[in-house]
């Protein structure tokens, strides 16, 4: 089994206590993990060696993962050269790695340029197992996989043709019939291929209410450089936020944000901080020129003052300037590793309170998922408790509503299945915008009351900022408010933070 390790990120958005990280990792190989691809948003030298520490000490193996933007073979762009990749592979080395990896997020990775750096690094490192990962969002991933195959290259990720193409890995089958009958023959058989062809098109079907909606490659990844896995999620937060006529500007702020923070790799979670930039540029009609002008009064989502902060490292060649001293101001700026700076983390206090809130079956693996995502763990705790264990439905049953008359059946436990049927659906109570919901159970009838939340008890109203009125105060972005920062009646300045408002992840 093989997993990303977001090095001192862990697997979160931010930086932790180097004994967190270690204790992850650690719980993982116990949890039977074997192979870990350790990367860093910036390539963050100091951070990156944290992750692959931390993957040595709990015994998994070790593929440190250089993360590839801008194209070494375009010698225009000067800042992510050919001698920029080799330093950092020679850096890793270093470090005792098993196996490295080139993370070509975006699927930036042109075949020539392919083919120039994957033989220089074949050539320094002869023996060094080198595993090549990318994306197919401009439509040249199979081409790119197989000039790093003849380059050298000892693994490409691909997959499997009804899961492949546009923002996904480029296509298993096409990849395994290019190389048929020759020196890098892959050994499979595409008659075998096509049973898991035939098997993951029925399961994608199953999962279809998640499809972004995407028809095709696009070539101007290329310009805007979105990593695969970020564009259909940042697409569907546009559109949450009310700017899905706006996307093809998302796209173009997502360019010029990344040149406003210095042009920088772009991956988890760097890449959040430039489409966190991009979005709050559209929400508030600013263009790049505009972000400059007026850098010093603008509210920046946290994610971008905290990048400039130091907050997930340093990225090459520094933080631009004057940006970085206007979006800061007065705020501290990590000097060095941010990990290196915080507390160790009392690990076994913080399994003493887990387990007087949720008891004394909270386990290793819960401790760490409080650890890395503690909202999100709380929130599935909460889940757990209101629905109980849902991972027992089917994945239909689970993703899209039951059809009237349809009828379910649930396996709770060996020998002990349950049949469901929804018989009907009452009206909805106006005053409290509650359905009440009727089921079959097993020839039992039974009934649910439940919120309909296509349906609104009241209405409300909120009406939009009054740019003639000193007294209305417009948000940068529509959002959720998290944390008021001024009491009633306080006097405040001009630049004062008066609360946090959240949105799909960004704060602001």
């Amino acid at each position: 089994f093989q997993m990303l390790l977001r090095g001192a990120n862990g697997v979160g958005y931010t930086n932790y206590p180097d004994n967190a990280v270690f204790k992850f990792c650690d719980v993982a190989v116990k949890n039977g993990m074997d192979v870990f691809r350790v990367f860093d948003s910036l390539n963050y030298m100091d951070n990156l060696k944290l992750g692959v520490d931390a993957v040595g000490a709990a015994g998994g193996v070790v593929e440190a993962a250089i993360s590839y933007t801008g194209d070494i073979s375009d010698p225009s762009k000067a800042k992510y050269t050919l001698d920029y990749y080799l330093d950092l592979a020679r850096q890793l080395v270093e470090c005792h790695i098993h196996v490295l990896c080139i993370k070509d997020m975006a699927g930036l990775l042109k075949p020539a340029a392919a083919t120039t750096l994957i033989s220089a690094l074949r050539k320094e490192f002869p023996n060094l197992p080198i595993h090549v990962h990318t994306h197919d969002t401009a439509g040249t991933g199979v081409a790119s996989m197989l000039a790093c195959s003849a380059a050298g290259a000892d693994a490409v990720d691909c997959a499997v043709d009804s899961m492949s193409g546009m923002t996904s890995q480029p296509s298993m089958g096409s990849l395994v019939a290019a190389l048929q009958n020759g020196e890098r023959d892959t050994g499979v058989e595409l008659q075998e291929l096509s049973k898991l062809i035939e098997y993951w098109e029925t399961v994608r079907f199953s999962y279809a209410a998640f499809e972004s909606g995407q028809k095709s490659g696009s070539s101007e990844v290329y310009d805007h450089e979105m990593p695969g896995g970020q564009y259909t999620n940042l697409q569907f937060q546009s559109t949450s936020l009310g700017l899905a006529d706006q996307w093809s500007q998302v796209k173009r702020n997502y360019a010029a944000a990344n040149r406003l923070l210095g042009d920088i790799v772009k991956v988890t979670p760097s890449s959040k901080v430039v489409g966190d930039l991009a979005q709050f540029m559209a929400a508030n009609g600013l263009d790049e020129e505009g972000v400059r002008a007026q850098a010093e009064t603008l509210s920046f989502p946290s994610s971008v003052v905290e990048y400039f902060q130091g907050a997930i490292g340093i990225p090459h060649g520094g933080f631009p300037q004057p940006m970085q001293a206007q979006v800061v101001k007065e705020l501290p700026v990590f000097a060095g590793r941010p990990g290196a700076e915080l507390p160790p983390l009392d690990l076994d206090a913080s399994m003493a309170a887990l387990k007087a809130k949720y008891g004394d079956s909270t386990s290793e693996t819960d401790l760490m998922s409080w650890v890395m995502y503690p909202k999100v763990f709380e929130q599935f705790k909460a889940d757990v408790h209101h629905f109980g264990d849902v991972s027992k439905l089917p994945t239909r049953a689970y993703i899209e509503p039951l059809e009237l008359g349809e009828e379910i059946s649930v396996e709770l436990e060996r020998g002990k299945t349950i049949g469901i049927s929804l018989e009907a659906i009452g009206m909805l109570n106006e005053k409290d915008a509650t359905r009440e919901v009727f089921f079959n159970f097993n020839g039992m009838p039974r009934s649910v009351l439940i919120s309909d939340k296509t349906a609104k008890a009241t209405k409300v109203q909120r009406p939009k900022a009054d740019g003639g009125d000193v007294n209305s105060v417009g948000a940068p972005m529509p959002g959720v408010v998290v944390e008021t920062k001024v009491a009633l009646g306080e006097n405040v300045a001009a630049g004062t933070p008066m609360l946090i408002l959240s949105a799909m992840k960004m704060e602001t």
